[in-house]
């Protein structure tokens, strides 16, 4: 063996020794009560004459295949530690799934490692760290199948960054997903985390487990974790890791969870779809000139770059002006052009008011420049700096092609909200399929007794009640047939091309209508609704928000316009508040020109051809 080797082996024993490692712990709050329910294990090292960090440790018995014993070994060392202590709740400890994996390791090892006299094995919960990839998700599931027999619980640190994965989460089923820091700091000023970390809150309630905002630094992010329902948190702004558990959480933590300010989200930008394109994508890397070369210089260049649409003219670095390569092409054509201005400077071509870009500057800003008065751009382009200096150049056809697509794309996701399409695009998909003269379904779902509820819980808590409607519109949608489509507020349209679309609309409603009453809070869920005031100001009764459905078959005959079609299932929507189900169907009859109900004889309605 090496000196090397010799030498990292006797760090590693010096490491597992009893009194090289020590822990330190930081707490885990239950976001509602301001309880302190658990601890996190974090190992520090204390070895004498070096500088090395936990990290380096781990790597080093990663290197040298020893990583199990020096994870068990910091585990041992962290379990002791805080059974030593009495403080109450859960203890969370980090293990790498490459650890529990590894040759020669087996489950009974690592129940001996968290196993002290007199402290219950089943307040451990076992982070599993996002260090390793995990070829066989299954084969960890099966190994930790025994250690959940001895009643330990299993989390998922780190999620969203690493190698922590949704195919983790479905095979491991964790009790507790924590949520990295990358998606928790700043959370409170993304409206793309905040729609991310919403997306995580809906896949945790299906998969059953409970959600931890990790890395909480800030107080607007603890509160988003409030309003989201996410029930713990865990950072700095609660308690800096320490060697003995803080079982009592900061000031400032309880000043920011109990303000009674309501959290304004983070609006979007732009589309959360909008790509992020800078100028300095579409930039084509081309020479420029100085003040002081002449234009047979500039004619050598175009000669010898047939396609450059322009050429830059620089000053020590800085853009000054720009030559059309049309412009100067054709004046240096006419009648003895070449040898009056050859040998000039380049200058007498130039435009001197180019159009400047830096690199930076974002496509959707750029949009402006096709609004301008000032067109030069479609035949000149533009020049794209940084800081000031030339970089290249770009065409006023990419600019278009590229900003249009960006208009394109956020057309389809018109509204901020929910990200569903607007009004636009719903009008588009009616017009294709009256076009196509394909039976379909018009639905018109709108929310019942909704601006009571937003008034007396607030707008945050209407967003995730239209939010909610969206997503029980979307949970079952054919992606081949089915349309929907956001129009505004609490509007949705849907547009079925299947045979069954009437059962399917019915489970839509009563799904929805169930999951909205979680909304409410328990006093008024218990007593069926609310007190509000109505449009008049006066102070009322309202029951649980649910939603009314009105519904137009398009079957035999077609309306001309798509308009007409909107028209009519907001007549038919209106129809369904006023029943008792509140779901109402029509269908059209142009013979008649009126609409023929469907409850008349004959059942219900097919549009399969």
């Amino acid at each position: 063996m090496s000196d090397a080797a010799e030498r990292e082996r006797s760090l590693l024993d010096q490491a597992l020794a009893s009194d090289a490692l020590t822990a330190h712990f930081q707490p885990v709050v239950h976001i509602e009560t301001h309880a302190v329910v658990a601890h996190e294990g974090l190992i520090r090292s204390v070895l004498a004459g070096t500088a090395l960090t936990p990290i380096d440790l781990l790597d080093l018995a990663r290197a040298r295949g020893r990583l199990a014993d020096f994870e068990l070994g910091a585990a041992r060392c962290i379990v002791n530690q805080f059974a030593q202590t009495g403080v109450g709740g859960r203890l969370l400890i980090n293990l790498s799934a490459h650890a529990i994996l590894q040759a020669g390791v087996r489950p009974e090892d690592v129940i001996d490692a968290l196993t002290v006299p007199g402290f219950d094995l089943s307040r451990v919960t076992i982070e599993l760290t996002e260090r390793d990839i995990v070829e066989d998700a299954a084969k960890l599931a099966h190994s930790l199948g025994y250690l959940r027999a001895s009643g330990i619980r299993i989390a998922l640190d780190d999620f969203g960054n690493g190698h922590s994965n949704f195919e983790m989460w479905n095979e491991i089923h964790p009790e507790v997903v924590k949520i990295d820091r990358y998606l928790i700091n700043g959370l409170s000023r993304s409206a793309e985390k905040l729609a991310i970390v919403r997306a995580l809150c809906t896949v945790a309630e299906t998969l059953g487990a409970d959600l931890v905002g990790e890395g909480v630094e800030d107080a607007d992010d603890l509160r988003m974790l409030r309003e989201l329902r996410i029930p713990y948190a865990q950072g700095f702004l609660i308690a800096r890791p320490a060697p003995v558990p803080i079982v009592q959480v900061s000031r400032q933590y309880i000043d920011a969870v109990t303000d009674p300010d309501v959290v304004v989200p983070p609006s979007l930008s732009g589309p959360v779809t909008a790509r992020p394109l800078k100028a300095e994508h579409l930039l084509i890397e081309a020479p420029a000139v100085s003040l002081a070369q002449n234009n047979d210089h500039v004619a050598a260049i175009f000669s010898l770059h047939e396609r450059l649409h322009a050429i830059a003219v620089v000053d020590q670095g800085r853009p000054v002006g720009i030559i059309n390569r049309r412009h100067f092409t054709e004046r240096m054509a006419q009648p003895f052009a070449r040898e009056l201005f050859a040998r000039k400077v380049c200058t007498a071509f130039m435009n001197d008011a180019p159009l400047l870009c830096d690199a930076e500057q974002s496509l959707q800003s750029m949009a402006d420049i096709l609004r301008g008065e000032d067109q030069r751009y479609l035949s000149d382009g533009f020049i794209i700096t940084r800081g000031g200096m030339y970089l290249g150049l770009g065409t006023g056809e990419s600019l278009v092609r590229r900003v249009t697509e960006i208009r394109v794309e956020a057309a389809r996701y018109a509204n901020p909200l929910t990200f569903l399409p607007g009004n636009i695009p719903v009008t588009e998909h009616l017009e294709r399929l009256l076009q196509a003269r394909r039976p379909f379904v018009t639905t018109y779902f709108d929310l019942d007794f909704f601006k009571p509820f937003n008034d007396h819980y607030g707008y945050f808590r209407g967003d995730e009640m239209i939010r909610l409607l969206a997503s029980a519109l979307t949970g079952d949608l054919r992606q081949d047939s089915d349309f929907v489509g956001h129009i505004g507020g609490d509007d949705f349209i849907v547009l079925f091309q299947s045979n069954d679309w009437e059962e399917r609309c019915r489970q839509m409603r009563e799904r929805f209508n169930t999951m909205a009453a979680t909304l409410f809070d328990d006093v008024d869920r218990l007593r069926g609704g609310i007190e509000a005031e109505d449009r008049h100001g006066n102070l009322r009764f309202f029951p649980l928000t649910t939603v009314s459905v009105g519904a137009v078959a398009i079957v035999d005959d077609f309306p001309s316009e798509a308009e007409s079609v909107a028209s009519l299932a907001a007549q038919a929507k209106r129809t369904a508040k006023r029943q008792s189900d509140g779901f109402h169907v029509d269908r059209y009859r142009a013979d008649m020109h009126v609409l023929a109900i469907s409850e008349a004889p004959g059942g219900p309605i097919d549009i399969e051809p």
